[in-house]
């Protein structure tokens, strides 16, 4: 099912700020890292959809209530960006607030669910980025949209800069916590002190970020091809189908994360030759206890030996490469954007074939009146030509009974993307209906 005329789908869209109960001060600034700077072109965008009981709960009043006591926690992400004397960006804590976006929709949830168009999705979440007025732009923006049945879902958007998915899975899980009960035991994010120039010399080949021409003040990376995007579910049967094909019964199997990602990889390899290097990304396993906004994930290379051919290297040694393999270059992108205090423009998604795992991000944790959504959805905005795949849990409904498998969602260039379908039904992946 595809929408026709999907822009009439949304409409009586209202707009409104909401800060912090409590004022910040005067000539406070939040820092931001090297690491968060090498994110500043990338947007996490998440829509979470709740059948209508626990949409009830999704008053205008009841929601901007709870957010007045959640932004005394975040006051950072009500902030605005400015530069230093040096043209580094920084965050002034002026209490702006965050965007909140009121929508209705002309069809029902399941309606909506039952549509493989995904790009559509984007209605239902804010595609504003920062700038080309940072003064005027909100890093963070919440949608809510009403259906037709009385189901609701939220939409975040989320720029990286701020922090990876981890921090906005915790923000908005927060969020939720908040409907239910304002007084939070959660500590405050506090701003990070100004950045103190290394002049050291740093001239190390870093493969996980690209650099790009000046961007200025709006914050998207620039495409040579126009993307596309395409998702589809695994099944956990499918899953094991896949493992027991890739690994026979052997023990040492990985995780469907890799397993998943070396069969896109080597269906990859055949509609594009060459053999660059991929980027994984990953929750850093010793970060998970970190409630401070900070972009921390593990961003590693993984290189095959030049002499091989990724189309001719059995599965089994791609997933081996992906788990096992690799060096973490989260430190040297640090010095590298650091080397020029900040000011020039790098991204990370889509600079290699990018590899997101979001096993451990707590998708389906958000609760409003005790209901966990019934679906989730997260994709990202601003990805390089290179394109990435995203691997998140999945779960058939809101029943709280273990995940059902894996959703995965892919953005490239058209053209490939074409080829790329082909692939991935021919190797099992995909199904004729997910295509339809």
């Amino acid at each position: 099912m595809v929408f026709p005329q999907e822009e009439s789908l949304v409409y009586d869209v209202r707009l409104s700020s909401v800060g912090p109960g409590r004022v910040t001060g005067s000539d406070v600034f939040h820092n931001p890292s090297g690491l968060d700077l090498a994110m500043k072109l990338h947007y996490l965008k998440i829509v979470y959809f709740f059948e209508s009981e626990p949409a009830q709960g999704l008053t205008t009043p009841k929601v901007k209530e709870s957010l007045f006591y959640l932004l005394n926690h975040y006051f950072i992400i009500c902030g605005r960006f400015r530069r230093s004397e040096s043209g580094r960006p920084i965050i002034k804590c002026n209490d702006c607030g965050v965007r909140f976006i009121e929508a209705k929709c002309k069809i029902t949830l399941d309606e909506w669910l039952a549509t493989i168009d995904w790009p559509s999705y984007k209605l239902l979440v804010s595609q504003q980025v920062i700038g080309p007025e940072l003064s005027f732009s909100p890093p963070v923006l919440m949608q809510i949209t009403h259906f037709k049945c009385g189901g609701a879902s939220m939409g975040l958007s989320w720029a990286h800069v701020l922090g990876g998915p981890l921090s906005a899975s915790d923000f908005i899980n927060t969020w939720g916590q908040a409907m239910v009960n304002l007084h939070l035991n959660k500590p405050i994010n506090v701003p990070r002190p100004a950045f103190e120039p290394n002049k050291t010399i740093f001239e190390n080949d870093v493969v996980c970020v690209k650099r790009v021409d000046s961007v200025g003040d709006h914050w998207i990376p620039p495409n040579n091809s126009k993307m596309d995007t395409f998702s589809f579910k695994l099944t956990n049967s499918q899953i094991n189908y896949l493992q027991t094909n890739i690994w026979s019964q052997s023990f040492d199997r990985t995780p469907p994360f890799e397993s998943i990602c070396a069969m896109i990889w080597r269906c990859m390899a055949r509609v594009k030759q060459g053999f660059e290097p991929v980027t994984v990304c990953k929750t850093d396993p010793h970060r998970l206890g970190n409630e401070m906004m900070s972009n921390n994930q593990i961003i590693k290379k993984v290189e095959i030996e030049s002499e091989c051919s990724i189309v001719d290297t059995h599965v089994r040694v791609l997933a081996s490469l992906l788990a096992n393999q690799g060096i973490d270059e989260r430190n040297d992108i640090e010095k590298l954007v650091d080397k020029d205090e900040g000011v020039t423009d790098f991204f990370v998604y889509g600079a290699n074939l990018t590899f997101v795992d979001f096993e451990e991000i707590n998708v389906y944790e958000l609760q409003l009146l005790g209901h966990k959504p019934r679906f989730v959805y997260w994709t990202l905005q601003g990805v390089g030509d290179e394109g990435v795949v995203l691997v998140m849990p999945w779960r058939n409904g809101s029943i709280i009974n273990g995940d059902d498998g894996k959703f995965v969602t892919i953005i490239l260039p058209e053209e490939q993307m074409v080829k790329l379908k082909i692939e991935l039904k021919n190797n099992g992946l995909v199904l004729e209906g997910d295509l339809e």
